[in-house]
């Protein structure tokens, strides 16, 4: 494992600039990486893209599903069954079908969260404002990044903070991970953000 510092750009152009002066500082082109972070939820981690198995804004939603299903299908039912002198038998069938349908639909829907953990949390009075801060601080933003191997000198690591601040880096930061011919492969955008 090596020693890494990293930084966010405004955009790919200053990312190149910056990655010309890591160069003619003397650092090596293999150990010098500049890549694009997306948004949260949208890193392909999975088959199925996004960064977890299951969604966690839906985590309620099959409950939801159950009990607006149950009860989309007893009011489809008793509106089937007022139906039946027009639809016969067949309408009570049909309209606890239709009911089970849009009350699953619906109440899915309704438990689907929108927030994230942390707004929830500061919502409910759980977090102070100075903690919702902080923790949004070490959530990796979307970006172009740039990432370079510093050799685990602590005057390369410095003047490698030295060279993103003056080009105009953001949330720069430290971490332990491999970054071999350009590519930092041990990179994983969920990690928790280590700022310089």
């Amino acid at each position: 494992m090596s020693t890494i510092i990293a930084a966010r750009f405004e955009d790919q152009d200053h990312g190149e600039k910056v990655v010309a002066a890591l160069r003619d500082a003397g650092f090596s082109p293999e150990g010098i990486s500049l890549f694009y972070v997306n948004p949260h939820g949208q890193h392909d981690i999975y088959p199925i893209g996004g960064d977890e198995n299951t969604s966690p804004g839906a985590r309620e939603s099959g409950k939801g599903a159950l009990a607006g299903g149950g009860v989309g299908a007893v009011v489809g039912a008793a509106a089937g069954l007022a139906a039946t002198p027009v639809a016969g038998p067949l309408g009570v069938a049909i309209g606890a079908g239709i009911g089970a349908y849009t009350g699953s639909l619906a109440g899915a829907m309704g438990k689907t969260d929108q927030g994230s953990g942390v707004d929830e949390a500061e919502s409910r009075g759980e977090l102070d404002e100075e903690e919702v801060k902080q923790h949004k601080a070490i959530e990796r933003q979307a970006g172009t990044y740039v990432a370079v191997r510093t050799g685990g000198t602590e005057s390369r690591a410095k003047q490698a903070v030295e060279l993103f601040r003056v080009h105009g880096g953001v949330d720069i930061e430290h971490a332990e991970g491999e970054l071999r011919n350009g590519h930092w492969t041990t990179f994983d955008p969920r990690s928790v953000v280590n700022l310089v």
